[in-house]
């Protein structure tokens, strides 16, 4: 059995930054070294365990309350966790970072203009257009970390070059990710 707890890389950053893209290609790496991991996309968990919340300040705490819950229960497990989700608000993601050993903020830092160029979905444009009230980055605010662990330029840094950077830093900070006992990877 493998007893030992997880960590809890949660990337956060505007809509477009290239959080989700980012934790699914640690994602492949950790799975290669023999790792159980979990990718938690906002996205995803809204249609799901936190579903019918909406976007106001509350309804956003909220969503990062349910996210963390799972994160912890996860690697307490020893499941490696990656969060992918906005949570636009320091109070809200240092309320994660207190309740979940091993907690790292990883932003993931990219200009708005170029997240707007990347969204394929035309959020952004329904946001300006204000068809759709309290958008991060655009009628709602988003507080960058000031302190995160990590931060990665997804503008300008190849996505092999940030993952690279992920993993040297769990490496660094003793999270070895190497396979349980009896594992071996090849």
């Amino acid at each position: 059995m493998n007893n030992s707890q997880g960590a809890v890389l949660w990337f956060t950053g505007l809509s477009g930054a290239g959080k989700t893209t980012t934790a699914a290609a640690v994602e492949r790496q950790l799975r290669e070294r023999g790792r159980q991991v979990e990718l938690l996309d906002g996205d995803e968990l809204r249609a799901g365990i936190c579903k019918g919340l909406g976007f106001s300040m509350e309804d956003r705490f909220e969503n990062v309350t349910r996210i963390a819950y799972v994160a912890n229960l996860l690697a307490r497990n020893g499941v490696d966790v990656l969060v992918s989700a906005i949570s636009p608000y320091r109070a809200m993601r240092e309320y994660a970072r207190e309740r979940i050993p091993g907690f790292v903020e990883i932003y993931v830092d990219c200009p708005l203009h170029v997240c707007e160029q990347r969204d394929v979905k035309g959020l952004y444009a329904k946001a300006r257009a204000g068809e759709i009230g309290r958008f991060t980055g655009i009628s709602d605010p988003y507080e960058a970390p000031k302190d995160p662990q990590l931060t990665l330029h997804t503008a300008t840094v190849p996505l092999e070059e940030n993952v690279r950077t992920v993993l040297a830093y769990l490496d660094r900070k003793q999270h070895r990710f190497q396979p349980p006992a009896g594992k071996e990877v090849i």
